[in-house]
């Protein structure tokens, strides 16, 4: 098993280090098996083809990605905290932009890969924590979404600009624009009903068996619509 295991690990190498070196077009059959210093036919035992292997490399992209996010040490200001998590995820779209294509450029109509969930889970926990601070202006799922799509949106436009054409002032501009747009200071302590609203159902996800499913399932779309309210 772990002779397998480290076959495994060098290839998925070899076919990260040649997308970095030759792009897309460089990666085949032969390319990964020289570069490995394997047999093709170990590759289709392993991946099955070389969709199977792309996905793999995809995988252990999201890894390394996860553990750069879950090193990120969390401060008692949750909005910086989404501040800087913006920042991890532009940088290693641009330090690793193939592995990042692979990522995130080829999406699965109306599916998401398992570990693609995971980076969204952890994004979920920066929102929610914005929440219950009673800072977070619009619901939860409506910040994530806004937050995962300018981000990923921003990240695959620089890949895409020649790096002399970039303009550096971007990356910081978009996402003070959506912090500006998801997020408010809580006047003289008075924070409105949306953010209460926002901030109320965030906290009772830390309460579970509360409330039947029913009951929560009705709270939260009371809930949802006072956040949508404003005011």
């Amino acid at each position: 098993m772990a002779d397998r295991e480290e076959v495994r690990r060098r290839i998925i190498d070899a076919t990260t280090e040649l997308l970095r070196s030759k792009g897309r077009d460089g990666v085949t059959t032969r390319t990964v098996s020289a570069a490995a210093g394997v047999q093709a036919p170990t590759l289709y035992r392993l991946f099955t083809d070389m969709n199977g292997l792309l996905e793999a490399v995809a995988a252990d992209g999201f890894a390394r990605y996860l553990a750069r996010k879950h090193s990120q040490r969390l401060s008692d200001d949750p909005v910086n905290d989404l501040r800087r998590g913006w920042d991890i995820h532009v940088g290693f779209g641009l330090e690793h932009p193939e592995q990042y294509l692979l990522m995130y450029g080829q999406p699965v109509p109306g599916a998401r890969r398992r570990t693609a969930e995971q980076a969204m889970e952890r994004l979920r926990v920066l929102v929610e924590r914005i929440a219950v601070a009673g800072r977070l202006s619009v619901g939860v799922e409506a910040a994530m979404g806004m937050v995962h799509a300018a981000g990923v949106g921003l990240t695959l436009n620089l890949i895409g600009t020649p790096p002399e054409e970039r303009d550096p002032a971007l990356p910081d501009r978009l996402r003070e624009a959506v912090l500006t747009a998801i997020t408010s200071d809580v006047p003289d302590g008075a924070p409105s009903v949306a953010q209460r609203a926002v901030s109320l159902k965030a906290v009772l996800g830390e309460l579970p068996g509360l409330y039947t499913p029913g009951e929560r399932a009705l709270l939260d779309e009371l809930l949802d619509r006072a956040a949508d309210h404003g005011g």
